[in-house]
């Protein structure tokens, strides 16, 4: 048995209460840390000129089309001017994050260099009730830099009855006001309810962008 075998566990348990000596844990986050991707919904103007194969259009063509709901629609939009190859590099850099219950086999594939094998992985340990989850199961079958290189392209939607703070925070672009405006409103009941009073602070994208990121008891 490695060593980290037996303390991953150990990590995850201590997570689940609070974390080491108070603090949070990167364990306790619901999406994953960035390695190299930025969000393709978030990522500024700026950031996007600057990656590979980005011409002026499509930049603007993402600009005017966010947020993408799915990682399927980018690579819809972007299939229509980028090869298979050339969005393959893009996507080292440039992501729309997976739901790890909801995302399909053709999105997995999407990930550079993931294949069947890990389609298969992401798959076994589904329902997935945190990322600590698939840090733990994934961790049997690849070294510490590709858990976290694969991490930083998924999420397990937080319940928006029960979240942590610190849980609310992973969410890209998020904020103290965030915070805020999520737990004000608890309990929640519906996703309706959630989309009503989110549309009191943004517009329709945003609370649908935002969305994506939530659940209500597995809702």
């Amino acid at each position: 048995m490695k060593i980290k075998d037996a303390i991953v566990p150990v990590i995850v348990a201590m997570a689940a209460v609070g974390g080491l000596l108070g603090g949070p844990l990167a364990l306790d986050a619901q999406v994953g840390k960035s390695v190299t991707i930025v969000d393709a919904n978030m990522a500024p103007e700026k950031d996007l000129s600057g990656m590979p194969h980005m011409t002026p259009a499509l930049v603007k063509g993402i600009l005017d089309q966010r947020p993408f709901l799915s990682m399927a629609d980018l690579d819809k939009f972007l299939g229509q001017t980028l090869s298979a190859e050339q969005r393959k590099e893009l996507y080292g850099r440039l992501f729309v994050h997976l739901n790890l219950n909801t995302c399909t086999k053709e999105e997995i594939l999407l990930i550079p260099n993931a294949g069947p094998r890990m389609v298969r992985e992401f798959f076994e340990y589904r329902p997935y009730k945190a990322l600590a989850q698939f840090h733990r199961e994934i961790d049997k079958y690849v070294d510490d830099a590709e858990l976290a290189r694969l991490e930083q392209y998924v999420f397990v939607p937080i319940d928006l009855n029960s979240a942590s703070d610190a849980d609310i925070l992973t969410i890209p672009g998020s904020g103290p006001r965030l915070v805020r405006e999520f737990k004000e409103y608890r309990p929640y009941k519906s996703m309706e309810q959630f989309r009503r009073e989110m549309r009191k602070y943004w517009d329709a994208k945003e609370v649908a962008r935002l969305e994506r990121y939530v659940t209500i008891g597995g809702q």
